[in-house]
């Protein structure tokens, strides 16, 4: 599921596919400083690019899941949760014992299934509601 750099395209052509046409995201908002220094996941099916996310480390121990995104054909199948546990799994085995993530608000209790929970900060990002949410290996799931 990681990506090199070859993959890269795919990567950007799913996140325009998702955020930027779907969604409405302005591309300034979409594409930041955090693509050079992130680790990007690029998920296949069958040998076609199906779903991408990152992550990175914000402070010892502590890592922040961004722009997972599934194209719209394969949505309901599965992929979702699987690309979201990869990430938690990759995120961890690099030492992150503490994870932070910006859930699209119609998503919130999605991420609660894997333990992630609320910290009751909601706002408002490219026009679409969000809400903050961690989670704790030290708590354990919740």
């Amino acid at each position: 599921m990681r990506h090199n750099a070859a993959d890269w395209a795919q990567v950007q052509a799913i996140r325009t596919a998702v955020f930027v046409v779907e969604q409405r995201c302005p591309p300034p908002e979409e594409w930041d400083a955090f693509d050079r220094t992130s680790t990007h996941i690029l998920m296949s099916c069958d040998g076609e690019p199906i779903g991408t996310a990152r992550w990175r480390l914000l402070v010892a121990g502590e890592a922040k899941l961004e722009r997972f995104a599934v194209l719209r054909e394969h949505r309901g199948a599965g992929y979702g949760r699987r690309l979201v546990t990869y990430v938690l799994e990759d995120a961890r085995a690099a030492g992150a014992t503490r994870l932070v993530l910006h859930a699209q608000a119609r998503l919130e209790a999605f991420y609660e299934s894997f333990g992630f929970q609320s910290t009751g900060t909601r706002f408002v990002e490219a026009g679409i509601d969000h809400v903050e949410m961690r989670w704790d290996a030290e708590v354990g799931p919740r």
